[in-house]
Parts: structure tokens; sequence; C-alpha cells
């Protein structure tokens, strides 16, 4: 992996992130094609008609069903997918964690049982790199300890220090490998940013014959806590990551989560919002969000966003949109979900832009002044 920051505007980072598959210039939103698609969309549409250079899909439940193994003899995940360009595949942390009371953690790794047929299943930190080579995935997350907020400082530190372990055993196994993929760590520590700076230290310092960690992600936020909590842990956390390698905020968030975090210095990000808010009816626009159910779009003829050049706004009404919502027609969480990644990834690529051009403040400033008009009062 090819990694080099072009520009900064105060904090905010405009890089490219060269892969084996695609070139990616951040700051980049990652859509979350969870079982190896984008819920609703195929990787036509995600390389055709939306443009986007990598995504992200679930190491937990590819594990499941297929399995890695099948993914493998298919020809890992490009192949099977049909998506030419990067993937990046998160640790199954999250996913063991979301399982409450079927899930045990351990010093050497978690036991849970599947959501499908309760089976029971142990991920360790090299099981877990072993299903990332099978998926061959361009960018790997390591398994990491993830809890839930607020919490003990007991808890949150021996989750630090698993973290740290488990992150080491993942580099060990990825060198032995072959170190042909990309290695992400993960920064733990709650919002007690005392454990952030240790957890970010601790990892950071870590190698193994040579190699270190290819790029670092904050994770175990944006699970309870308040946003500016959130943000100021951010803000706490990225002096301790390095300058010359990509920083990615875990499973966050709304664009205005997006735009304050790029302001404190981060790179890259996932979520299943835009996805998830499109099939319920909820589309993101220039100025605020639109309730496509709502009656007033019954006979309205224009586009979801005057501003957005997406497919869908080029094609088709808000009146249409209301219909096929309304029916449940399946058309509907296709054309909603194309609108709303084109906003994200539209909403990244503005800010690039506008980092690039020392603008970024102005961008921002205007961004909320928009978004504070909504469509629905």
């Amino acid at each position: 992996m090819k990694f080099k920051v072009e520009k900064t505007d105060a904090n905010a980072r405009a890089c490219v992130i060269e892969t084996e598959h695609s070139v990616i210039k951040t700051p980049i939103f990652m859509p979350v094609g969870t079982a190896a698609a984008v819920k609703s969309l195929d990787a036509i549409d995600m390389m055709e008609i939306l443009d986007a250079p990598i995504i992200l899909a679930n190491t937990y439940h590819l594990y499941l069903r297929p399995g890695d193994e099948t993914i493998s003899k298919l020809g890992g995940l490009h192949n099977f997918s049909g998506y030419k360009r990067s993937f990046l595949t998160d640790s199954g942390g999250f996913q063991a964690f979301s399982l409450g009371d079927n899930v045990k953690f351990s010093d050497d790794g978690i036991w849970f049982k599947s959501h499908i047929d309760g089976s029971s299943h142990f991920f360790s930190p090299e099981k877990v790199i072993d299903i990332e080579y099978n998926l061959n995935s361009d960018i790997m997350m390591v398994l990491d300890d993830l809890i839930a907020l607020p919490n003990t400082r007991e808890r949150i530190k021996k989750s630090i220090e698993r973290t740290t372990n488990w992150a080491y055993r993942s580099l060990v196994h990825h060198i032995k490998k072959g170190k042909k993929n990309n290695l992400f760590a993960i920064i733990q520590g709650g919002t007690d940013f005392e454990f952030r700076k240790i957890s970010a230290e601790s990892l950071v310092s870590l190698e193994y014959e040579g190699y270190s960690f290819n790029g670092f992600a904050i994770g175990g936020l944006s699970v309870g806590e308040e946003n500016q909590l959130m943000y100021d842990t951010i803000e706490a956390t990225i002096p301790y990551m390095p300058e010359d390698k990509p920083r990615y905020l875990m499973g966050v968030g709304t664009p205005e989560d997006i735009i304050e975090a790029i302001d404190r210095g981060v790179d890259m990000f996932d979520c299943v919002m835009p996805t998830r808010n499109a099939r319920n009816g909820y589309l993101f626009t220039t100025f605020g969000t639109l309730r496509i159910k709502n009656a007033k779009y019954k006979l309205d003829e224009s586009p979801i966003d005057e501003n957005c050049n997406c497919y869908t706004c080029r094609n088709f009404s808000r009146a249409y949109l209301n219909h096929l919502f309304k029916a449940k027609e399946l058309t509907y969480f296709r054309l909603a979900s194309i609108h709303n990644l084109h906003y994200y990834l539209n909403l990244v690529k503005e800010i690039r832009n506008a980092i690039m051009e020392g603008k970024f403040k102005e961008y921002k400033k205007e961004f909320y002044s928009k978004r504070s008009i909504s469509l629905d009062k």
C-alpha cells in the first residue's frame, strides 16, 4: 500500500491511498457491504454509477455464510462479488460485541454463538487474519476487544491491554503469512483521553521483523456517548496517530460527524446510515433530511435534491419515489440507496476539494448553514 498526504488545511487532510485494486483519495466514505454486497446494490452500481473506490465487507458474516474458504475457492471477494476495486474487512469484533449474552471474551479470543443457527465458534487474532486472507481483502482489521460505554476504568484498561496483545499477535501472524495484504490496528480506550493515549502509543510502537501496521483506526466510539464527547475523544487521540499513515474512524456516522472528524484529522469512514436510512424513507439532501413518505411529495415532480446530480435525481421525481416507498416496491431501495450513498461520497469529495484549495473552514461554515434548513419542518 502506498500512502501520501497531498495537502493539509489546519488538521484536515487530503491524502491518497493506493492498493492493489484502486487509488483512494481521502477523505473517503466506505459504503458498507456486509455480505459482500451493499444492500440493494450490485458491483456495477458501486463502480459505474457511484464510482466508489473502496467498500467494507464483514468478516463475521462472511465467515458464517457462505464461509471464507468458499470465497477463497471462488477467487476471493473481488472475483466472488464482481467488485474489482478495494475491499476493507472488519475483524468481527463489533459483531461479537453486539451478540450480548451469546459471546464470551477471554485473553485468547472470543467465543460466540452464530446468530444464524446457534452453533459455537471461536475467533482468535490469528483465526481472524486467516479468514481475512481467504477473503483477500486489501485492508484487514485486527481483532479488538470492543466494550460498551460507559464502563469501569478497570474494564477499559483490560480492553486496551487485550487489544494491544491481540494486535501484536495479528501482526506476527500477518508477517508470517507473507504480508500480502495491509493490516490496520484499532485504538480503544472508551472516552478516557489518557487510555486513548496509552492505547495509541502502544499500538504505534508495535513491530515485528521491521514491519508495523499500515494504518490505524479509532474504534469504540458512536456506541451511545454524546456527540461532543466523541469529537473531543477523537481530538485527544489524533496527536498520537502517525501522520504518514491513514487514520480511520470506525462506524461513524452522520454528515455532521464526518465533517467534524475530518476537521480533527480523520481520513476514512464507514457507516450503515446512508443505506439504512434510505430503506426507511430518510433521504439526505444539501439542506437536511427529506422524509419521502410525507404526503406533500405525492405530486412533487422535482428531484430529491435540486443540487444533486446522482442517477436517481437525474431520472426520477420525489412523487415517483413517494409512490415506490408506499407501494413497498424493491426498486425504491435501489434508487434511494444510490442517492444517499452519492450524497456521502460527494460530500467527502467536496471536502477534499476544499482542503486542496485551503478553504475547508469556509466549506464547513457553508455546510452547517445549508443543513440547518429542514425540508420537512
